[in-house]
């Protein structure tokens, strides 16, 4: 038995859990703790307000937008139009950096690490689901990206620059994903503002955000939110509350300043640090 007085052991436990970081890392996805955090703004667009808490569960959300890379392997899997014939990605779009070579469908040389253009709603959806995941909704993106301290941007309150986001460019000007940590959120996630904007799961519907009171899931009826900003937007379109939104038209098509990540709510501790491998 330990020498140490039972006092003594408590106390260093306590010290330990409250040292522990907030958010770990497993195969490239980032858990985020359960617990409450303020959504919204009260000096922003009217649909952005007001500031107030939502409780959000456990869940865990990708470290990086879906790339080109990544989003040709899904096509190969299951093809550019789903089963119901919905577009999963606007390959014809001058703008796609995706193309049919051959049998296969391949990224654009020097495009394979930048975020996926021009893929539908219905096309990040399926992803999602063929990876095991989901798409994030709203409340899940904003969280990620303030935590609970009411930061405006993901890094805090630093106006943002290069080194922190991808903006200000020229039309369809992405850039890789990696290589900005500066920017990255309180949990690790990066690229949350900037580079492209990113599809959610959640219905358009004023706050106070409830998530059972029918926003959740969008399934093509009424309009989605899309959230953060592109590589083409100015500066004082980077913030974590600005809230987007699109019909099913606009749902069902690609577009050149939107890309998207994936989540989910299941138990995922065997890729956590220490956890099995």
């Amino acid at each position: 038995m330990s020498s140490m007085p039972r006092l003594a052991r408590w106390a260093l436990a306590v010290a330990v859990w409250l040292a522990a970081p907030a958010s770990a890392a497993g195969d490239g996805i980032m858990l985020v703790q359960p617990g409450p955090f303020w959504m919204g703004r009260d000096d922003g667009a009217r649909d952005e307000t007001p500031m107030h808490r939502v409780f959000v569960g456990a869940y865990w959300i990708d470290r990086h937008k879906v790339t080109n890379g990544e989003f040709a392997e899904f096509l190969n899997a299951h093809g550019a139009v789903s089963p119901a014939g919905e577009r999963h990605y606007d390959w014809d779009d001058a703008d796609a950096r995706i193309h049919r070579r051959g049998e296969r469908w391949l990224a654009d040389p020097g495009f394979e690490h930048h975020p996926a253009v021009e893929v539908s709603w219905f096309g990040a959806r399926d992803y999602c689901a063929w990876r095991g995941r989901r798409l994030p909704t709203e409340a899940e993106w904003e969280k990620a990206a303030r935590g609970n301290d009411r930061r405006p941007y993901p890094w805090g309150d630093a106006a943002p620059t290069p080194a922190h986001a991808v903006f200000g460019r020229a039309y369809n000007a992405t850039a890789p994903t990696d290589g900005r940590p500066a920017g990255a959120g309180p949990y690790g996630v990066h690229d949350l503002l900037g580079n492209l904007r990113e599809w959610t799961a959640t219905m358009l519907k004023p706050y106070p955000y409830r998530h059972d009171d029918g926003r959740e899931p969008f399934t093509g009826a009424g309009r989605v939110v899309v959230r953060g900003a592109s590589h083409d937007d100015p500066p004082e379109a980077l913030s974590v509350t600005r809230r987007l939104s699109y019909d099913r038209r606009g749902a069902a098509a690609g577009h050149h300043f939107g890309g998207f990540r994936c989540a989910t709510s299941d138990d995922l501790g065997e890729v956590a640090p220490g956890g099995r491998r």
